[in-house]
């Protein structure tokens, strides 16, 4: 194997990361291998990973009952067209997630990733109208604080002011923008919560074909919790002015908020729900955006009578194969006690955060712990002496915080605790 020094020399003359410049010097660690919820540098040093790979690792790595899955797909088919063909994998994962996801939820489009399953919501609720001969209803209401990719129908509903797209704005789709939801989780609730998207919905009903936003957890928009009764609010609103409901699922779905949807959490349904990232364990590629009958047969009765999106590796059976094992070992394992569990051990030892000069707020849900500076982190110091204490976590903006695998053990949540405290402590 080549050295991490090695590595790191040969990934800056060529490679592109996330969020990164072209040409950087930004702290990086060569990852040689990564198994249960350790990842072992290419110098020998386990970091204890508090972030599921940007929360999709929820069973860790590596865990057999994923791996055999594939390398079993992988012997038959690795892949195959989607278009005029189907396969055992890609049928069996959308009945399990027909299934799985709030009625009256009934049918599954497959796609690439999360940011193309927010596209593929979009485009569903523009031809709905368009096929329901109202084509002036073309826009969407999205709320600040939001988030939902990277590609550009995903960023034109994503928070246009502090979010990390202002620099395209002016190539954008502009949408509308509610204020941002809440009150907070947990926090008594308040009739006029839902004040600003109720204004904007009676203004612009007639040329809106849907709102879409994250349900109860603000993720990359700030890691924000918000009042479940907001949604219950929004469903009767959106039934009301005639306009589709689309919950982005991507980061709550799949347990991480303590339900296994964050809309559960409401008891309510969307007409489309999207979904990504734990989907299939980590391990690979794939999101899902689900949507009702009613939004199927109005697609299939009106023109053009096919919905027009279609990838090329739409369906691969491999991620197919690997998500169904994923989403099958979820449901039979203790998942909802272990997100409790990591719940309250987060609440109790991120708590002397709250005493540090530099914290804004603590706050925790589910699987998702959060410290909220007052400034924003200086990534080129706290990325390696978060290293330096054996753990491995990805602050951005003002936000330290971690979502560590379900697997994860009470030692081992405690050394990720103890390294936001401690390099918290001296920021």
């Amino acid at each position: 194997m080549p050295s991490g020094d090695d590595l790191v020399a040969r990934d800056r003359r060529c490679v592109m990361h996330p969020y990164a410049a072209p040409i950087s010097s930004a702290p990086l660690f060569a990852v040689e291998r990564a198994e249960g919820v350790r990842l072992t540098l290419t110098d020998g040093r386990e970091l204890i990973d508090g972030m599921s790979s940007w929360w999709a690792a929820i069973h860790g790595y590596g865990h057999p009952a994923i791996t055999a899955a594939i390398s079993a797909q992988l012997g038959r088919m690795s892949h195959v067209m989607f278009g005029g063909l189907t396969h055992a994998p890609a049928v069996e994962l959308c009945e399990a997630l027909v299934a799985l996801t709030p009625e009256p939820l009934t049918r599954v489009f497959l796609a690439d990733s999360g940011s193309v399953s927010v596209e593929v919501a979009i485009k569903l609720a523009l031809q709905f109208f368009i096929a329901r001969g109202a084509p002036e209803k073309r826009r969407l209401v999205s709320v600040l604080g939001g988030y939902h990719g990277d590609t550009f129908g995903a960023m034109a509903v994503t928070d246009p002011v502090n979010g990390m797209h202002h620099l395209f704005r002016g190539a954008l789709t502009e949408h509308l923008f509610a204020a941002a939801p809440g009150p907070a989780f947990g926090a008594p609730w308040s009739p006029h919560a839902i004040d600003s998207m109720a204004a904007l919905l009676e203004r612009h009903a007639r040329e809106v074909a849907a709102v879409i936003l994250e349900p109860v957890v603000q993720g990359a928009g700030g890691m924000r919790f918000y009042h479940p009764h907001y949604l219950r609010e929004l469903r009767a609103l959106c039934d009301r002015h005639d306009v589709l409901l689309i919950l982005d699922e991507i980061a709550t779905g799949f347990g991480r908020s303590g339900e296994m949807f964050g809309c559960e959490h409401a008891g309510v349904a969307p007409d489309i729900l999207c979904l990504g990232k734990a989907l299939t364990g980590g391990t690979m590629t794939l999101a899902a955006a689900l949507f009702t009958e009613r939004v199927a047969e109005t697609l299939s009765g009106g023109e053009p009578r096919v919905f027009m999106h279609g990838p090329t590796f739409m369906g691969n059976p491999l991620a197919c194969s690997a998500a169904l094992a994923s989403v099958r070992l979820l449901l039979g394992s203790p998942w909802r006690a272990r997100v409790s569990a990591i719940e309250s051990q987060l609440r109790r030892e991120l708590a002397p955060c709250r005493a540090l000069n530099a914290v804004a707020d603590v706050r925790v849900l589910g699987a998702i712990g959060v410290v909220e500076l007052k400034q924003p982190v200086d990534m080129a110091r706290a990325q390696p002496a978060f290293v330096e204490r054996g753990v491995w976590l990805r602050p951005f903006g003002k936000l330290v915080y971690t979502m560590p695998p379900y697997i994860i053990e009470p030692a081992e949540l405690s050394r990720i605790s103890e390294a936001i405290v401690g390099v918290v402590s001296g920021m």
